[in-house]
């Protein structure tokens, strides 16, 4: 049985996600999953908290959805997670366990029927799913579903893979069995919470490519958390476990938690985006946090390049770490140059043209004192568009700054992802068609320099082919049918 969010839509204005300004120059995350088997708990309350904290992976669209016995309570619809639940919303979400999910969009459109969880009926009763990722045999798979007589209420590959388990499940199989008989019909990158009335799982991908971590309540019972980060777990005071591995799927029930290794060849290949900027900085990935990886990205840029400047300054917050590694190691001084406004959040009223025209700074703005006079060394993270970066360096001239050298911890972005971040088709990719020197002209800088690609996977501590750097190298560990390829890729003859 299914208490779902249909009748409750009417009441809550949906609202047009045109692009903001400042999300121009970046790669956006597909979302945030997280998900809790916790008798005697408030669930719904819990995972409101976790997609609290996992809010910066997807600003779309929330959603939570609890299991109390036979019954899915669900709630979900566009906005930040605040902005779509509150205490009275809370409490309409009863249950054992829950699953929640925070999005932005990468395949289906931004509407609210996509929003998740994905909720659909079965021979056992409702599962509720959620994903973080992209599937890239979705012609194929829809194809199959049909065939199976299934119909779709969203434009989302997670409601094919919640159809695909519902139809393993109509044909005899039981929960288990029939989740790990619908990945066979699945390709692609995809970390999982789902959630049934006997039980949750959590899964990755033979590759995984998107996170998911267990975590565990305190208390006299072992009670498991799922999130796609390990801030997911510190902010309701969870104590993380490990991660699922590649081609694990975890059960979590009232027996405790199972471990079911389902994929013939497992072989990492963690997003490295997720090390250099996706990921909150105080999420653990190889038993430390990013943030201790991001210092020494900007370690290795000062290896990698000798620049004469009297600071050094990171572009608000994911900039920030590589800039401090980079000014522990040349010796130059680390400063803030620029100050981000943290009380903005993601608006859905759009600029005037006036307003633009006069160099509108919603987020950051510069410190003209500490700027005047100085040559600058200018530390982000990475540069897709090349849109905001050159806003930036205007705002930075026009507070008096004499020099600016951008620096970038991580190489060229040369090719889009096909595996759950948001890229613009590859022609749209300032490093795709345009020289390092021309990018330095574009965006109005005295010098740019990009870290190597040995030198960001070195930095990792971790063997380079436990990274997927596709959208540095064109190398995808997951071959991606012409179909979907042809959507984002240019030719090659116009790259060179």
């Amino acid at each position: 049985m299914i208490l779902h969010d249909s009748d409750l839509l009417a009441d809550v204005p949906v609202v047009s996600s045109s692009e903001p300004l400042d999300q121009l120059d970046k790669m956006e995350e597909a979302c945030g999953v997280f998900g809790l088997y916790a008798p005697g708990e408030d669930v719904a309350t819990l995972t409101y908290f976790g997609l609290y904290a996992l809010q910066h992976r997807g600003q779309e669209s929330a959603g939570i959805a609890t299991i109390d016995g036979e019954t899915i309570h669900c709630y979900k619809h566009m906005g930040l997670v605040s902005q779509v639940f509150d205490e009275e919303r809370l409490k309409t979400l009863p249950g054992q366990a829950a699953v929640g999910h925070t999005r932005y969009s990468t395949t289906g459109s931004s509407l609210v029927v996509n929003a998740q969880p994905a909720i659909v009926e079965s021979r056992l009763g409702a599962l509720a799913l959620a994903h973080n990722g992209n599937l890239v045999n979705t012609v194929d798979l829809r194809e199959h579903l049909q065939r199976q007589g299934c119909t779709f209420s969203t434009t989302t590959d997670s409601e094919m893979i919640a159809l695909a388990i519902a139809q393993e499940v109509n044909q005899g199989k039981d929960w288990l069995n029939g989740a790990l008989s619908a990945f066979i019909h699945c390709q692609g990158a995809y970390s999982l919470v789902i959630g049934t009335p006997e039980g949750i799982m959590g899964v990755r991908d033979p590759h995984g490519i998107r996170p998911l971590v267990i975590g565990i309540l305190p208390g006299p019972t072992r009670r498991y958390v799922l999130a796609s980060e390990t801030c997911g777990l510190d902010i309701i005071g969870a104590e993380y476990l490990r991660s699922v591995e590649p081609g694990e799927l975890v059960w979590i029930s009232e027996e405790g938690m199972a471990s079911f290794h389902w994929a013939q060849k497992p072989q990492r290949k963690l997003c490295v985006f997720e090390m250099i900027y996706f990921s909150r900085p105080d999420s653990i990935v190889n038993e430390e946090t990013l943030y201790s990886y991001r210092l020494r990205l900007g370690q290795r840029l000062a290896q990698e390049s000798q620049i004469e400047a009297d600071m050094v300054i990171g572009v608000p917050d994911s900039g920030i770490p590589a800039a401090i590694g980079y000014a522990q190691t040349s010796g130059i001084q680390y400063a803030e140059g620029l100050i981000k406004n943290r009380y903005v959040g993601r608006t859905f009223i759009q600029p005037t043209q006036s307003m633009r025209e006069s160099g509108i700074r919603m987020k950051l703005n510069p410190l003209k004192d500490v700027l005047q006079g100085k040559r600058i060394i200018m530390i982000d993270d990475s540069i897709v568009r090349g849109t905001t970066s050159r806003k930036i360096v205007k705002a930075l001239r026009d507070a008096g700054a004499t020099e600016i050298h951008m620096l970038i911890s991580s190489p060229p972005v040369t090719h889009p992802c096909f595996y759950g971040l948001d890229t613009d088709t590859q022609d749209q990719l300032v490093a795709a068609t345009h020289s390092v020197a021309e990018i330095k002209e574009r965006i109005g800088v005295d010098s740019l320099v990009y870290l190597s690609w040995e030198g960001m996977l070195q930095s990792t501590g971790e063997a380079p082919e436990h990274f997927c750097s596709a959208c540095f190298t064109g190398d995808y560990p997951i071959e991606i049918p012409e179909q979907i390829k042809r959507s984002k890729l240019i030719l090659e003859d116009a790259v060179a």
